[in-house]
């Protein structure tokens, strides 16, 4: 299977830029880019809070042994 050259790609993007008029091309990457900047921030808040949750979970067990212990 042959990949698109830089000729077909810019005829392609040109029917695109025909059929979907520049403008909402503009607000269809905004919109991409604020999905993946969302999506990345949520990742990363997913993150903190199973770090935080195996935390006190430790926390927890710790206190339990050193109950036992006593």
């Amino acid at each position: 299977m042959m990949t698109p050259g830089p000729m077909e790609l810019g005829i392609i993007l040109a029917i695109v830029v025909v059929l979907f008029g520049a403008g909402r091309l503009a607000g269809i990457g905004s919109g991409i880019g604020k999905g993946i900047s969302n999506f990345k921030n949520e990742m990363e808040n997913g993150k903190k809070k199973k770090a935080e949750e195996l935390e006190l979970k430790k926390a927890a067990e710790n206190e339990e042994s050193d109950k036992d212990s006593e």
